[in-house]
């Protein structure tokens, strides 16, 4: 597993450029999945909603956009320099200013037992230092009968995986260098997902973590998927 101080540490060093890259190198799929995301979030109807990993608050302003202003939506990272993105475009749009943007890290939520109906986090699992910590943290933060929403790389359908796989290895991080100037935290992003759970494996770890029921849907050839896992009453 990764270590989180490192890992904090290359999202700060790409924090500025981090939009555009996502953009580029999904070429522009990464509006998709968050709509998928949101949809089955709101489908659900929580009463409030803690978005992790929230990064540059994509997702978060997103789940505003859907929910509307009586779900109230807060966004935690444990990167300072992608909260400060967030909080810069949160700045530029009055519809957005009463998401709250803090500091917190998976590993231990500052947040009360039993506070929140649902939680979303996308693309964060993975760079969990401590993966089955983190999914009991996040249990330990939901009502009961609240979900956990988790948008995360996966492992692509068979006959896509070599495509795909050489995409990560070769052109990914080249193409991440020039929109960012760092070509190594790309390459380690990219080992990242190659080395992600399956659908099947990651809906068995949310169980061992004590999720009651899990769901998972995978999207554009299962490059990603969305998890829905559910506290029991």
């Amino acid at each position: 597993m990764p270590e989180g101080k490192a890992v904090s540490q290359m999202f700060a060093g790409i924090a500025g450029r981090y939009d555009v890259a996502n953009h580029l190198l999904s070429g522009g799929i990464d509006f998709y999945w968050r709509r998928v995301l949101t949809r089955m979030v709101q489908q659900r109807a929580p009463k409030d909603i803690a978005d992790l990993a929230t990064g540059s608050g994509d997702v978060a302003f997103k789940l505003r956009d859907r929910m509307g202003t009586s779900v109230p939506v807060t966004g935690l990272d444990f990167c300072e320099p992608m909260l400060d993105e967030a909080r810069s475009k949160r700045a530029a749009k009055p519809a957005y200013a009463d998401i709250e943007f803090a500091f917190g890290d998976c590993m231990q939520l500052p947040l009360e037992d039993a506070s929140v109906d649902a939680v979303t986090i996308s693309f964060g699992v993975r760079n969990f230092e401590d993966r089955q910590r983190g999914l009991k943290e996040i249990l330990r933060v939901l009502r009961p009968g609240g979900r956990l929403f988790v948008l995360e790389f996966s492992q692509p359908d068979r006959w896509f995986r070599p495509i795909y796989y050489f995409y990560l290895k070769y052109i990914l991080p080249w193409v991440a260098a020039i929109a960012t100037g760092d070509k190594s935290a790309y390459d380690y992003l990219a080992g990242t997902i190659e080395n992600f759970p399956t659908k099947e494996a990651l809906s068995e770890q949310l169980k061992l973590a004590g999720y009651e029921t899990v769901s998972a849907r995978g999207l554009t050839f299962s490059i990603v998927a969305i998890h829905e896992a559910r506290k029991a009453d």
